[in-house]
């Protein structure tokens, strides 16, 4: 177990502390939403990264299946030289 110690103004502190909310569960449970929230906001970030992405567009399953034998071949015929 750690412990934090944070500076607060007295007033903001005697009003939290009445209201609950420096009390070891209440902290815990909103360090661990903050955490969750961060962490969605962080995913919805990199999926707007990479919608902004001008990349090629997806190839459909058969034209993947068609490029592996090529790549291969290609490659085959590099590693004989």
């Amino acid at each position: 177990m750690t412990t934090v110690q944070i500076t607060l103004p007295d007033q903001l502190a005697q009003e939290a502390e009445r209201a609950g909310l420096l009390s070891p569960e209440f902290v815990e449970k909103w360090l661990r939403d903050q955490l969750k929230t961060r962490r969605v906001d962080q995913l919805f970030a990199a999926m707007d990264r990479m919608s902004a992405v001008d990349g090629p567009a997806a190839m459909p399953p058969e034209a993947v299946a068609e490029e592996i034998p090529a790549m291969r071949a290609e490659r085959r015929v590099r590693g004989n030289r």
